[in-house]
């Protein structure tokens, strides 16, 4: 298993709980210092009535399977301030074009976090961050799908989808970074009341308008992994 730094960073099939993972002050501006009854309303550990103390939210488990990410394949961290989980993944490869299987086009992986926070407080996924490598002729489509739900609500969905078309300085390959955000009106947050647990379904599937043309969509080399990060926004309940 490879380690990676935090890198700026897809499904459907059942999952099993693999990691179990261990467990502020605020900045005052003119107006604020001025009139107290405008700053933020904090507690003790330092959160405030609208964002949790960074130091109570932690990863309790990671269930992950799929054709892109089998057992061992799969790291997760989370951020110091607790918006941004990174998923960096091993074998999330796809290629496409003759001397390849129709099977190796598309691959997938469903994640499912759990994590441990405070009561009264909920998240959802704002947007999210792939990285890595590909190599895509002129012709070749790499798209990155990502469906998110809760487990308590799971008619309750998102799908997300950003892509890389071939051609030009991606048919020498380089490293990518691509952004997908959730629209307003998309977003789901946790259910109040109870611990969310967040399911991501993610795939990567690769197209040809050209029998001829190849592509791959995987890591680079050591230093490149390919990364997924979930940018998280917290708020409070009934806010």
């Amino acid at each position: 298993m490879r380690s990676f730094c935090l890198l700026l960073l897809p499904a459907l099939v059942a999952a099993s709980p693999v990691f179990i993972l261990g467990e502020g002050g605020t900045t005052l501006t003119p107006d604020t210092a001025a009139n107290p009854a405008s700053r933020p309303v904090t507690d003790s550990s330092g959160g405030s009535a609208d964002q949790p103390d960074p130091s109570q939210i932690s990863i309790s488990s990671v269930g992950f399977s799929g054709s892109g990410c089998p057992q061992g394949s799969v790291s997760t961290s989370i951020s110091p301030d607790r918006t941004v989980v990174t998923f960096g993944f091993d074998e999330f490869q796809t290629y496409i074009g003759p001397d390849y299987d129709l099977g190796d086009r598309t691959k997938n992986c469903q994640l499912h976090l759990n994590l441990k926070y405070p009561g009264g407080f909920q998240f959802a996924v704002l947007d999210s961050t792939y990285h890595g490598f590909a190599q895509l002729d002129r012709g070749v489509t790499g798209t990155f799908y990502s469906t998110y739900y809760f487990s308590q609500d799971a008619s309750a969905t998102v799908t997300t989808q950003t892509s890389i078309a071939g051609g030009g300085t991606w048919a020498d390959g380089q490293v990518y970074t691509k952004n997908d955000k959730v629209p307003t009106a998309s977003v789901i947050y946790a259910p109040c009341g109870a611990t969310g647990i967040l399911n991501v379904n993610n795939r990567i599937v690769l197209a040809s308008s050209n029998k001829t043309a190849t592509g791959q969509v995987t890591d680079d080399d050591a230093t490149v992994a390919f990364t997924h990060q979930l940018h998280l926004g917290w708020k409070a309940c009934n806010k």
